[in-house]
């Protein structure tokens, strides 16, 4: 299993652009997603995005993410069909036929195109940040960071928790793995995988509670607030990156007149 939010080495465009450029890619992208509910406008979005992630032999890496989305637009849906009545009633989840009850849990025009709108934007923004976290390394998001004058302890906390995501991917795989080898069988279906995640969660939330402590003391021991900040390398925008920054503003400023039609 491949790692998850975790630097990929490619020779392309993209990962040559200038991590403040590529920042701003994903700001932008957040930011217009934000701004619409248009179902059509945000399946442009997303479409533009992996369109990127295509030009820079990103996609394989970008849409390991489609599982999540699909169960996330699931969830939004039954959520979205319990609590929304707005709009014409397309089907009705319990049908009239049924006696007695036929005819609840109506589905309708309105809680389907909020939940198509919402799994839409936050697919827009997960592939536009995972674009960024996988086509930058660590270093140099440091180094945009800084420049950007972050706090450091900001930075800090932003990189471990980056770090982390995968830490604890690969902890998740070894502490099943081991249950395998114990011969732990938690049945089939649905049920059979809810009680096999309890055997997993308690260890990894435990293992990353000792993570986090060690970590605590291993900054402490080298003198994070010690006030001596190590030199970084200097990162110059090139020629990419203001053509980049212009296409950029070129979607922008079409986005923003679809809008306004």
């Amino acid at each position: 299993m491949s790692e998850i939010m975790q630097y990929v080495t490619r020779e392309s465009a993209f990962h040559r652009l200038h991590p403040l450029t590529k920042l701003i890619f994903a700001v932008v992208v957040v930011a217009l997603a934000v701004l619409t509910s248009d179902t059509v406008m945000l399946a442009a979005l997303a479409g533009a995005v992996v369109a990127v992630a295509i030009a820079s032999g990103l996609a394989r890496d970008l849409l390991r993410q489609v599982p999540l989305l699909l169960s996330l637009a699931v969830s939004l849906l039954a959520l979205t069909i319990l609590t929304i009545r707005s709009g014409e009633i397309v089907c009705y989840l319990v049908p009239q036929s049924v006696p007695v009850i036929g005819g609840a849990l109506p589905v309708t025009a309105g809680a389907i195109d909020l939940a198509l709108a919402m799994s839409l934007r936050f697919a827009a923004m997960l592939f536009a940040f995972q674009l960024l976290v996988i086509s930058t390394q660590p270093r140099d998001l440091v180094h945009v960071m800084d420049r950007l004058r972050m706090p450091v302890d900001y930075t800090l906390m932003f990189l471990i928790a980056l770090r982390f995501i995968p830490s604890l991917q690969l902890e998740g795989k070894r502490i099943h793995e081991a249950q395998l080898a114990r011969a732990y069988n938690p049945g089939n279906g649905l049920a059979g995988k809810i009680r096999g995640l309890f055997p997993i969660i308690i260890p990894l939330v435990s293992n990353s509670l000792g993570k986090a402590t060690i970590l605590g003391l291993t900054i402490d021991l080298r003198g994070y607030r010690s006030g001596r900040r190590t030199p970084m390398r200097d990162l110059s925008p090139g020629r990419a990156d203001v053509a980049g920054i212009c296409c950029m503003g070129v979607v922008v400023a079409g986005y923003l007149a679809a809008l306004l039609v």
